[in-house]
């Protein structure tokens, strides 16, 4: 069962931004994935990892033959996801993606650049 999840309104350096959005980048990584994870961290130590998709798929190329535009649907590792493009992009057969953040059944894809 997911978690139910909030919003709320965070105001920072725009240095500290741009250099989350860097780690973020240099990790294949939402933003949001990222600061979930430190947030995480800092707060409790001693808790073990996120989900499996969050802890084996994160950075995980992702072939556009595996994602099935019609149903909303990618086939990761044998498991059907469902799916979004980062920054609501519509989807594109001839490229891959990468999996950047994973929240329930839920993956954040990202064009790969070649």
């Amino acid at each position: 069962m997911a978690e139910e999840m909030t919003t709320f309104l965070l105001r920072l350096p725009s240095r500290l931004k741009t250099q989350l959005e860097q780690r973020a980048k240099q990790e294949n990584r939402s933003l949001n994935s990222l600061l979930i994870t430190l947030i995480e961290r800092e707060l409790q130590p001693s808790k073990p990892a996120a989900s499996l998709e969050h802890r084996q798929f994160l950075g995980k190329v992702v072939a556009s033959r595996q994602i099935d535009p019609g149903n909303g649907l990618a086939q990761v590792d044998g498991i059907y996801y469902r799916y979004l493009i980062e920054g609501n992009a519509g989807f594109q057969a001839k490229k891959d993606y990468i999996i950047i953040e994973a929240n329930g059944n839920i993956l954040t894809l990202r064009p790969v650049e070649l």
